[in-house]
């Protein structure tokens, strides 16, 4: 599926337009994604920050990332979804869970970070590129 992408939380507080295409998709086993997928992997697409729209009320936390960078998790107060990520690193870019866009979207992961974070149980994909932690930078919009 091709942008607009459109998407919701779980109690519909908060509504999402997106106008670009990503950059990239990941699915993230760091802990800290772990922690907030409930044991399981992130699964994110990144946009650059001024194509993704939000309405509503969002709530945030901020934490230091394995990856060093600060990182600031954005979610409905009301429910509890995972609205969008962005990294210190990266404020041109947020970090959209598969969960808030509308399905059929189309995506899915290209790469998989933090494998070395992954429980001795998890499952990945063996035909998609892998990294041990942090990967490079996805490419500048436009590069």
């Amino acid at each position: 599926m091709a942008p607009p992408y459109t998407g919701r939380c779980a109690c519909g507080a908060v509504t999402l337009r997106i106008d670009a295409a990503p950059v990239g998709t990941r699915q993230c086993w760091c802990r800290q994604c772990q922690q907030i997928a409930a044991g399981g992997p992130t699964h994110n697409a990144i946009f650059p920050a001024d194509s993704v729209h939000l309405e509503g009320e969002l709530s945030a936390a901020t934490w230091l990332a394995a990856s060093g960078n600060t990182l600031t998790f954005h979610f409905c107060p009301s429910c509890g979804t995972q609205a969008y990520a962005q990294s210190s690193a990266r404020p041109h870019l947020k970090t959209v869970r598969f969960g808030m866009i509308d399905e059929p979207h189309g995506l899915k992961p290209e790469i998989v970070i933090w494998t070395a974070d992954a429980p001795v149980w998890a499952v990945i994909d063996p035909t998609l590129e892998q990294y041990t932690g942090q990967p490079p930078a996805p490419p500048q919009p436009g590069t």
